[in-house]
């Protein structure tokens, strides 16, 4: 078990790591809640709906997609809420992926100014990122998570056993967003040697075997060095804009294929390439390092996305959360496992951030 500590709130939460079987899961999830709704991912109510066992009554089945994250399933499950009676002491209880965590957090946050959220992340990607750390959103026509929430679950069920149905396309994505964390292990603060990357190289056969010792191990690493970042900047007004490593140029790709061609993790991974390509441009990092980064990717086979037109790419990051005054934000290598942020406002400016 890990404990998160928000200082800001004054709140902690536990992140479970559950190695029971998954049939045992609702009996823990629920012993102490009289009411609850659960929002669960439609692929996840087919594969593992019999063996969690929740009434029909109380589940809001999401079909499955980053589209899904929109106005229209918010106000159903809000409406849904109050259908089921909930009141500020009972719960919403999310299980999928981090398009269930996103919205129904989003939901748990603003219905009744706020009930009890439980995450029970389903996917390598939700496990590692969207599942600890409190960002709720949806997304609009503007862009990606354009509207949302920094709330916090009441806890977290990890369980590798869920990772075990998962395609190698959808495994791959919670891959991009591990890698993700090799590049910024230095900047967040542990005040340990970096050793993901190391754990990476060493049981790369064994990840792609899905083994859930090694699985839970990644796990529990992403989630500490997340962490340790979010507990000292919850609402992301310095440290935390870290994490966001690649997501700048990747979530332009994915808003404008309209989130349906490529995964968040591989949009991330082509995010990644940009970033190290900017600050290559500016002198910021060596031939070695852009090196170290493509051979990484290349171990885990990760190939390259399509360019996309640089015009409509830019157009879309300047509506991205993070810019402002006509600056687009990026975080950027500067040195082996340590980033920072900068501002351009044409791509060719730098201003260090």
């Amino acid at each position: 078990m890990i404990t998160v500590n928000i200082k800001e709130q004054e709140k902690s939460y536990d992140i479970i790591f559950d190695k029971g079987e998954i049939k045992d899961l609702k009996e823990k999830i629920t012993e102490n809640l009289d009411n609850y709704i659960v929002v669960i991912s439609e692929k996840v109510d087919k594969l593992y709906g019999k063996d969690l066992g929740f009434d029909k009554s109380v589940k809001f089945v999401l079909k499955d997609g980053e589209d899904q994250k929109n106005f229209k399933n918010y106000k159903k499950i809000l409406e849904f809420c109050a259908k089921r009676k909930l009141s500020r002491k009972d719960a919403i209880i999310a299980i999928g992926g981090g398009v269930a965590g996103d919205l129904a957090g989003f939901a748990a946050s603003t219905y009744m100014r706020g009930i009890k959220f439980i995450q029970v992340p389903t996917t390598l990607l939700a496990c590692v990122d969207s599942s600890v750390g409190g960002k709720t959103a949806i997304n609009t026509d503007f862009g990606k998570n354009t509207v949302g929430a920094f709330y916090q679950p009441a806890c977290v069920y990890i369980n590798t056993k869920f990772l075990q149905t998962l395609d190698l396309r959808n495994f791959k994505t919670g891959l991009g967003e591990v890698i993700k964390y090799v590049f910024i292990e230095k900047s967040c603060h542990t005040g340990e040697d970096p050793s993901l990357i190391n754990y990476l190289n060493e049981n790369t056969e064994k990840i792609f075997d899905k083994d859930e010792k090694i699985l839970e191990n990644i796990i529990r690493q992403c989630i500490k060095l997340k962490i340790s970042v979010v507990e000292k900047d919850e609402k992301e007004s310095n440290l935390r804009k870290i994490l966001n490593l690649g997501h700048t140029y990747g979530h332009a790709i994915e808003k404008l294929t309209k989130y349906k061609k490529y995964t968040h993790g591989e949009c991330v991974v082509e995010g990644l390439h940009f970033a190290f390509d900017l600050a290559l441009k500016n002198n910021l990092i060596d031939k070695s390092y852009m090196f170290f980064m493509e051979d990484l990717l290349k171990k885990f086979d990760f190939k390259r996305l399509p360019k996309f037109p640089m015009d409509k790419i830019i157009s879309v990051m300047k509506t991205d959360k993070k810019s402002a005054g006509g600056y687009i934000t990026f975080i950027l290598p500067v040195d082996y496992f340590f980033v920072k942020e900068f501002k351009f406002n044409d791509l060719l400016n730098i201003e260090e951030g």
